[in-house]
C-alpha cells in the first residue's frame, strides 16, 4: 500500500455574509475534491489541542501523527531545524518577520510578500548593523526569517503576538511585553532605521511596493523536541514537500526525507503540478508522501476571498486531479487543511477542519462535497487530530 497526505493549509473557514453565507470551500469549484469526498470517508478533525495556539506548527504536527501536547516546544526551533541552524546551550531562536508599519498600525505582516532575494539583502544589513556574537539573523523564505540570541534566555518569558493576528491594528499594544521583552523591543525599534533607507526599500517604494519597515519577533523557543522517527512509529518510509521551512523542519524532526522539487514556493507562483508529480515520483522508493501547500493560508491572512477561492480551485485541478488519476494501485489518500484561516479575522482559529480519507478500506459516508458543512453532516469526528494518521495507515 502507498499513501499520500495533502495538506491544504488554511483552506477552511467561516461562512461569508457577503457571499450568501458560504465558505471559501463552498464557493470554490472543486470537482476533484468533491468526487473524492463522494467516494471516501468524510468528517471533522480537531488538530489543535485545547489551550494550545492554533498555529500550523501544532496543527501539522498533529495531523502528521504526533501529539503536540507531548512534542511541541515552539515553532522557531522547528524552523531552525529546517534551515540547519543549531541551537546550543544558552541560545534561543525567534521567528523574525519583515513587516510594514504605517501610521503606527500593522500595514502588512509580510511586507507585501517580499521575495526571498530582496529579503536576504535586508537580513544581511540587519546582521551588519545589529548583529554580534550574541545576536544573529538568518535569512529564510520570503518575509519569514529567524533570529538567534545567546545569553538572553529570559526573552522566552516575553509575551509576543504574531503580526498576522493584528492586521490594521495599532502595534503599540501588541509589542513584546512582560519579563524579557525589553531586549526584543529594542531590537525591533533598532531595525527601523536600518531598513528605512536601504536600497531595497527605496526601490520598493519607487515601484509602489510595500516596504519592509521593521522586524517583528515572536514564536520564541529554546530547544528542539526529541521526536521518534515516523518510520519507527508507523513503520513507513516517508517523504515531504513544502514551500515553507516549518514543514521542512517537522519532516526532518520526524525522520522524513525532504524532497527538493524545483518551483515549489509558498504562494500562487508555486508549481502545483510539478510539486504533485515530484511527490508521486517519490512513492517509487517511499511508502508515504506528504504534500503541503501554503497558498490558501496566505490568501486568508490577506483577507482575500477571491485569492483563497482561486488557490483552492488550482489545488483541486492541478494537485487533487493528478493524485486521483495518477495514483498507483493500492493507494490511500488523506486530504485536509491543518486549521481554518477565516477571512473575517485573517488569522488561524482552533476549530475542527474537514478531512477525507479515500482509497481501499474507506467507504463513502454520505458527503456530496468537500466542505465544512458536508463534513459535519456525516457525524464522523476525530477529537484528537494525531489519531488520523493511524487511521490512514491502518495502525
Amino acid at each position: 500500500m502507498k499513501y499520500c497526505v495533502l495538506i491544504i493549509d488554511g483552506a477552511s473557514g467561516w461562512p461569508l455574509d457577503a457571499y450568501g453565507g458560504k465558505t471559501c470551500l463552498e464557493l470554490a469549484e472543486t470537482p476533484n475534491l468533491d468526487a473524492v469526498a463522494a467516494e471516501g470517508s468524510v468528517g471533522l478533525v480537531q488538530t489543535v489541542p485545547a489551550g494550545m495556539e492554533p498555529s500550523s506548527a501544532c496543527a501539522c504536527m498533529s495531523l502528521l501523527g504526533y501529539d503536540p501536547g507531548v512534542y511541541y516546544r515552539g515553532r522557531a526551533a522547528i524552523e531552525a531545524v529546517s534551515m540547519g541552524i543549531p541551537i546550543g546551550p544558552g541560545e534561543v531562536v525567534f521567528r523574525c518577520n519583515l513587516v510594514a508599519v504605517r501610521d503606527g498600525r500593522l500595514w502588512s505582516y509580510s511586507s507585501g510578500h517580499i521575495g526571498s532575494q530582496e529579503a536576504s539583502q535586508l537580513v544581511e544589513a540587519l546582521n551588519r548593523s545589529l548583529g554580534s556574537d550574541d545576536v544573529c539573523f538568518y535569512p529564510g523564505v520570503g518575509y519569514r526569517h529567524l533570529l538567534k540570541l545567546k545569553g538572553h534566555e529570559d526573552t522566552l518569558k516575553a509575551t509576543c503576538t504574531p503580526p498576522h493576528d493584528i492586521p490594521g491594528k495599532p502595534i503599540g499594544e501588541f509589542l513584546p511585553r512582560g519579563r524579557g521583552s525589553e531586549f526584543l523591543r529594542q531590537l525591533m525599534n533598532d531595525s527601523e532605521p536600518v531598513l528605512n533607507e536601504h536600497p531595497v526599500n527605496i526601490a520598493r517604494r519607487k515601484r509602489g511596493d510595500i516596504p519592509a519597515t521593521m522586524i517583528w519577533l515572536f514564536w520564541g523557543s529554546g530547544r528542539v523536541p526529541d521526536m521518534p522517527a515516523f518510520a519507527k512509529v508507523y513503520g513507513l518510509k516517508a517523504a515531504l514537500t513544502s514551500g515553507v521551512d516549518l514543514l521542512g523542519g517537522l519532516g526532518k524532526m520526524m525522520g522524513m526525507d525532504i524532497l527538493d522539487i524545483h518551483g515549489v514556493t509558498d504562494g500562487m507562483n508555486n508549481d502545483f503540478a510539478g510539486q504533485t508529480r515530484g511527490a508521486l515520483k517519490s512513492l517509487d522508493d517511499h511508502d508515504l508522501a506528504v504534500v503541503h501547500i501554503e497558498a490558501p493560508d496566505e490568501a486568508g491572512h490577506a483577507g482575500s476571498v477571491e485569492e483563497k477561492v482561486r488557490a483552492i480551485e488550482v489545488i483541486d485541478r492541478e494537485v487533487v486531479g493528478r493524485l486521483r488519476l495518477s495514483a498507483p494501485g493500492g493507494f490511500r489518500l488523506l486530504i485536509m487543511p491543518d486549521h481554518p484561516t477565516p477571512i473575517k479575522v485573517q488569522t488561524h482559529v482552533a476549530e475542527p477542519v474537514p478531512f477525507v480519507l479515500w482509497g481501499p478500506g474507506f467507504a463513502a459516508n454520505g458527503a456530496g462535497r468537500f466542505t465544512e458543512a458536508e463534513a459535519k453532516k456525516t457525524g464522523l469526528f476525530f477529537e484528537n487530530g494525531y489519531n488520523i494518521m493511524a487511521r490512514l495507515v491502518g495502525r
